[in-house]
């Protein structure tokens, strides 16, 4: 069984603390020039195999795994903050390398089976050491709805994945700091983070950088995060390839679609709705908006929306009452929206969406992410600055009729037929419908205003006949021509039955 060892707890409370005790390991004020060592040599992929305790778990096991507190959670890191990190195990084998700051640098943890707790239905006996294991992230603490409660704000593990909350919120979508080759057609690869530091508390923001690794390329991540209403975070993404990159994605996004009410019949349940986010929103750099309602589709979808330098693009949740989803477990009408907001010029490119089949909500099946038009050269440095802002609040779209809703369905007394709803908000006269398909038959067409103050309705059908997939584009116009609403865009694909 594991022995209490003194002298290692005394030491980790130490680091906790900034004390003078603590053997720190002095190092450079950034990360980046590791980084850029190790694009420059060849990549050595982690030793597979974790240690015990930490092998072989099943997913109630790794849950049974829990920091103690002082030990390695609830580490204070300034005046509101606290960290707590995270153990290895189940889907999280590869190791991490963490730094807290101290008074003299900053100092890197061992993991020992000795700063955690261990369920003992899952587990027989602890080992005293666990060589070669590492921690597998981490979770950032800080006083989001009640003072003096330290609340998770951010968790950074898995891959290069990390996810934030603000007030009021419950987890939801994710981000990454890079994807390659997501809905391609060979494996997708996940970069990881090698090595994460965190720096002090400064005018009430945190900052943490991250070095990246994979096959094809090295990185740095450098994030200042500030927690609130919304929660904020600047970031520095600088990717390094060790190859030709084609299909690089930047600033990558992931989150759930099961079902909504543009294809309810997906997922037979009581509930209404089951996502995490239902709308891919952008504002590309010519000033134009685009509303695209998510879908899960009975086969991998991947569309392109070419841009120069985008002005943002993210994941909304537009559904915000209990009633949308009446699912009091999961919480989906509080899971925050995501917006990326590029701080310098990214040049010609796509925002990528990919959608993948799912019968399920337990895995991320939707990811929209930036890709340059040019690969990336091996050898070459690429930075990417951007704001990224987790909300609840409504979409940055501005726009005298923003979009409401969406919602499709078959028509029954037309087989063959799919009716599609579109509610705007506004009731202006004398708008007229720019609609358009890539194939198929439009009909039907009916544009109206919704009595009781509820905006404006536009109505068509789609036949599609023989075909597979049909892209779909409606912007209401005035009487100059000029848009009145977001560019609404959706792509039908047929369902999994056959039908439309």
């Amino acid at each position: 069984m594991m022995k209490r060892r003194g002298f290692l707890a005394s030491s980790v409370a130490a680091l906790a603390l900034g004390s003078k005790r603590t053997s720190a390991q002095e190092a450079p004020d950034s990360l980046l020039a590791e980084a850029r060592a190790l694009a420059a040599s060849v990549y050595v992929p982690p030793s597979s195999g974790l240690p015990p305790p930490f092998d072989g778990l099943s997913y109630d096991a790794y849950r049974g795994i829990r920091p103690v507190p002082g030990k390695a959670a609830m580490l204070p890191l300034g005046a509101d903050y606290a960290v707590d990190l995270l153990p290895p195990g189940l889907y999280f084998p590869d190791p991490v390398e963490i730094e807290l700051p101290t008074e003299t640098g900053f100092a890197r943890l061992p993991v020992s089976p000795e700063l955690f707790s261990f369920e003992p239905r899952y587990f027989d006996s602890i080992p005293d050491t666990s060589p070669g294991a590492g921690f597998s992230g981490l979770r950032l603490r800080y006083p989001l709805n009640t003072g003096g409660v330290l609340d998770e704000v951010l968790v950074v593990q898995g891959a290069s994945y990390f996810r934030a909350i603000g007030q009021a919120m419950a987890y939801g979508l994710s981000a990454r700091a890079v994807a390659i080759g997501t809905g391609g057609p060979v494996p997708e690869e996940f970069p990881r983070f090698t090595r994460l530091r965190l720096h002090g508390e400064q005018d009430g923001a945190v900052r943490m950088e991250a070095v990246i690794d994979s096959p094809s390329l090295a990185g740095h991540l450098d994030m200042t995060l500030r927690p609130g209403t919304d929660t904020v975070m600047d970031l520095t993404v600088t990717l390094m390839p060790r190859r030709e990159i084609a299909d690089i994605g930047v600033a990558p996004l992931t989150s759930m679609y099961l079902k909504g009410p543009m294809r309810s019949a997906v997922s037979d349940d009581f509930r209404p709705r089951v996502h995490d986010s239902d709308v891919l929103m952008i504002k590309t750099g010519g000033g134009e908006q685009v509303w695209r309602p998510i879908a899960n589709p009975a086969r991998v979808e991947t569309s392109a929306f070419l841009d120069d330098s985008p002005a943002a693009f993210g994941f909304w949740q537009t559904a915000r009452m209990f009633e949308d989803f009446e699912d009091s477990e999961a919480r989906y009408h509080d899971r925050p929206s995501a917006l990326v907001e590029p701080l310098n010029n990214w040049g010609p490119g796509a925002v990528m969406l990919v959608e993948i089949p799912t019968g399920d909500e337990f895995m991320d099946n939707i990811v929209a992410f930036w890709r340059p038009s040019e690969p990336l050269v091996a050898g070459s440095e690429h930075s990417f600055d951007y704001r990224l802002t987790w909300t609840r609040g409504p979409s940055p779209v501005i726009s005298s009729m923003p979009i409401r809703q969406s919602r499709s369905g078959r028509e029954h007394d037309r087989p063959g037929t799919r009716r599609f709803v579109v509610d705007f908000a506004g009731n202006e006269a004398g708008l007229w419908p720019d609609l358009s398909a890539t194939d198929g038959e439009i009909s039907g067409e009916s544009l109206f205003i919704l009595p009781d103050d509820r905006g404006t309705r536009m109505t068509f059908l789609l036949t599609p006949g023989d075909v597979d997939t049909i892209d779909l584009r409606l912007v209401l116009r005035d009487n100059t021509g000029a848009a009145a609403s977001p560019v609404w865009l959706y792509r039908w694909t047929r369902a999994r039955d056959g039908n439309v």
